[in-house]
């Protein structure tokens, strides 16, 4: 069991570099247990290299972070027993069928085989793939795809649900009953944290909330703290800059009479 008091994730000095550029720049995190978190900001921000470091993918250059108070790269295992994790662009086994994927990934936890079978049978009925369980992986849509990496992070009941972009080149259906998920995930008490660009999607599902730019964290808090009487994506934009004002050059904006 793990402690309701203590956060899902804290992360304390993050640091990462490549070569010049410094990705992740001294950031601090936490997390509370039960939350639903989202992490917004822009290309390059260092969304995704936190998230790799946080869940233990990436090895970071400096800093602490610590899942339900276990140290991920003191205590990698014990660690990654408590956290599942879907990684935006990571190529999953597709030669697998879906219920072998799935499968798969139970195994590698640790679990039983029957354990296993059982867990990945709930997922896909779950998940609406139950027809698709013998469908080769690389045969899904993007939406199916998205939905058996989260059943692959789900087979082990982990604590801590870690997803990268989860929505992206995902139908709206899809998108709804994914979201219902992990609504119910967050209401038995798991923690999810979510990167995403879709700032209205963050803001309706999220109650805690992290902008990030530059490999540093510029506002975090509830939604509504972070959000300060605005909306999450007006308070995105004055905090991160680079909005441009104006109509467009005069070319465009008479193109239909050029057209005539």
């Amino acid at each position: 069991m793990v402690d309701a008091h203590r956060p899902a994730l804290e992360i304390q000095g993050l640091t990462k570099r490549f070569g010049e550029k410094v990705a992740v720049n001294e950031l601090q995190l936490v997390v509370p247990t039960g939350s639903f978190y989202g992490l917004v900001g822009p290309n390059g921000a260092g969304k995704t290299t936190t998230l790799s470091m946080a869940t233990g993918l990436m090895r970071p250059d400096s800093g602490e972070i610590r899942i339900h108070g276990v140290n991920v790269w003191e205590s990698l295992v014990e660690a990654k027993r408590l956290v599942g994790v879907l990684s935006d662009g990571v190529r999953l086994f597709d030669r697998l069928t879906g219920a072998q994927l799935v499968t798969y990934a139970g195994l590698l936890s640790g679990m039983t085989r029957d354990v296993v079978a059982e867990r990945t049978a709930d997922l896909l009925a779950l998940l609406d793939l139950d027809t698709a369980g013998g469908t080769l992986v690389v045969d899904y849509s993007a939406g199916m795809t998205k939905k058996i990496a989260l059943a692959c992070a789900l087979v082990h009941a982990p604590s801590l649900l870690v997803l990268d972009e989860p929505f992206e080149s995902v139908d709206p259906v899809s998108s709804a009953n994914i979201r219902d998920i992990l609504d119910g995930f967050v209401r038995s008490g798991g923690t999810v944290i979510v990167s995403s660009h879709a700032m209205d999607l963050v803001q309706r599902m999220c109650d805690h909330v992290a902008i990030i730019a530059q490999g540093r964290v510029l506002a975090a808090g509830t939604t509504e703290e972070v959000r300060a009487g605005s909306t999450l994506e007006d308070r995105f934009v004055d905090l991160v800059g680079g909005r441009r004002h104006g109509e467009g050059p005069a070319w465009l904006r008479t193109s239909s009479d050029s057209a005539s």
